[in-house]
């Protein structure tokens, strides 16, 4: 995850038929992540909010 993800943590996925996920988009805040999700949702398809939890970085030692 890249520290430009790392800011936007509130992540939108859409859920495809053959079981897979996609990220469509990274936003900041939750209230922006809602409004875009039903904005997607006219279109057609299922999507998803969710809080993506960065992962610590690893420091390598050498």
């Amino acid at each position: 995850m890249s520290y430009r993800d790392d800011l936007r943590p509130w992540a939108i996925f859409r859920r495809l038929p053959s079981g897979e996920n996609v990220c469509v988009a990274r936003l900041r805040t939750r209230s922006d992540a809602d409004a875009y999700t039903s904005i997607l949702r006219q279109g057609g398809g299922k999507f998803e909010v969710v809080f993506d939890l960065p992962q610590p970085h690893s420091v390598t030692q050498g």
